[in-house]
């Protein structure tokens, strides 16, 4: 990876101290890498709330020029993207040098938060991301404290709500996938993608049913992803309505 970041960057984001209390990510380039175009709009008005600027990559690929071209200051993973596990992103910028200051791994599924942290992020974000107090107290946190700031201020209580078309967008990606997918790889990939899109848009018959078909496959494959794209495609409908 590139030293441009460590070589304009002699002592640890001295600018960063002097940030407005009710933007205290005023400064920052947060890299989201997040294959939901629903989760990345969330992580998009919380970082313009915090005063951060953003960037957005929808897999490990397209993060990976990214990151050859450019250094954030902090990069948020998803751990299920389509080319593969967030995770190895995470080992591969915590072993970089000069180091992300902050790595963070995000999941809609609680239980990851372990794996996110033994490859080497920092925190972990769980979806659905609409704290904004929860979101820029994870980042500060993992900031080097003299990036911080010394002055006390009140948490934000602000809750976001992503645009609907982000959601939409999301449901029409899992709808064509769905339409021919047999590959068992596939079937993994896109039955946690609407685990976590269900999860971010609280909808808990369709995170259920996603959740079942990812951990159990012994029953009807085919009748479970038919039963599967039958309710994707009602959510589609319901939001075509609003």
């Amino acid at each position: 990876m590139p030293t441009d970041f460590a070589k304009t960057h002699d002592k640890p984001l001295p600018q960063w101290r002097l940030s407005l209390p009710g933007r205290p990510l005023t400064g920052l380039t947060v890299l989201v890498i997040e294959d939901s175009r629903f989760a990345s709009e969330a992580v998009r008005l919380l970082c313009l709330k915090s005063g951060a600027r953003i960037r957005r990559a929808d897999c490990l690929r397209s993060a990976r020029r990214h990151l050859a071209a450019y250094r954030p200051a902090v990069v948020i993973v998803d751990l299920g993207l389509p080319d593969g596990d967030g995770a190895s992103l995470i080992r591969d910028l915590h072993q970089a040098r000069p180091r992300v200051p902050v790595i963070l791994g995000m999941s809609g599924d609680p239980d990851l938060a372990g794996h996110a942290v033994a490859a080497g992020a920092d925190g972990f974000l769980p979806k659905p991301v609409e704290s904004l107090a929860v979101f820029q107290q994870t980042i500060l946190a993992a900031l080097p404290p003299e990036a911080r700031g010394s002055l006390l201020r009140a948490l934000p209580d602000d809750m976001i709500q992503p645009d609907q078309a982000g959601l939409r967008d999301d449901l029409a990606h899992a709808a064509q996938v769905l339409s021919d997918a047999s590959d068992t790889e596939v079937i993994d990939y896109i039955t946690r993608f609407l685990a976590g899109v269900a999860r971010s848009s609280h909808d808990p018959a369709l995170e259920e049913a996603a959740t079942a078909l990812s951990q159990d496959r012994s029953g009807n494959i085919a009748a479970d992803l038919t039963h599967l794209s039958w309710m994707v495609q009602d959510r589609l409908a319901q939001v075509a309505q609003v």
